[in-house]
């Protein structure tokens, strides 16, 4: 009985977490695989950015608050900007506007010395004139101009120590394959914080020339 009450609530996890991560995900075009990473082309896209202090899991936690503030209603316009689909409509009150927006996945994390810089992806549909601004200085709405990245995959939880050691692992297959990188590794995560382990899509990420 024990073992079908246990076998209940993890498929009921599993379908809770596939639901709640599909959101609209970052375009990119691979353009080689190899058994350890892909190479990937990103076109130019608009993030929500802001820099905080911290190892890899206090800047998540830090960076997600800030930004989670803005997209849920701190800004100009007051709009609520979804951070799972499905996009759900909001009651709208005086002199607000109830336009709910489907935020894509990953959230980036990249480190410079011990700062890091939590990066949220906004939707294709929106441009910078059309994203409200943000009420906290905090958080910057820019363009990522278009780069290629080497990337390397993996699941269940992300901690600080195996971050680390997937970016040295990514490191040392670019250097055996003699690819040449620039700027500093990033931390890429696609699902939310209750989706199951084994459902987990993390990454590891770096520019190359």
């Amino acid at each position: 009985m024990t073992i079908i009450l246990i076998s209940i609530l993890l498929v009921i996890w599993s379908i809770w977490g596939y639901l709640s991560s599909r959101v609209e995900s970052a375009a990119y075009t691979i353009i080689k695989k190899t058994k350890e990473y892909e190479v990937r082309d990103y076109p130019p896209h608009i993030v929500a950015q802001t820099t905080v202090q911290g190892s890899y899991e206090e800047a998540m936690n830090a960076g997600f608050r800030i930004i989670a503030n803005y997209i849920f209603g701190g800004n100009k316009k007051r709009e609520s900007i979804a951070m799972t689909a499905p996009v759900t409509a909001q009651k709208k009150e005086k002199n607000t506007s109830s336009e709910n927006i489907a935020m894509t996945a990953p959230v980036v994390a990249t480190k410079e010395g011990n700062a890091h810089t939590i990066s949220f992806g906004m939707p294709r549909s929106y441009s910078l004139d059309t994203l409200p601004t943000p009420n906290d200085s905090r958080v910057k709405i820019t363009t990522i101009p278009e780069k290629k990245y080497a990337v390397l995959r993996f699941s269940w939880y992300r901690s600080n120590k195996r971050i680390m050691r997937m970016q040295e692992k990514l490191q040392a297959s670019l250097t055996r394959d003699k690819i040449t990188t620039k700027g500093n590794m990033a931390y890429a995560g696609y699902n939310a914080p209750w989706t199951p382990p084994w459902m987990n899509r993390n990454e590891v990420m770096i520019e190359i020339v």
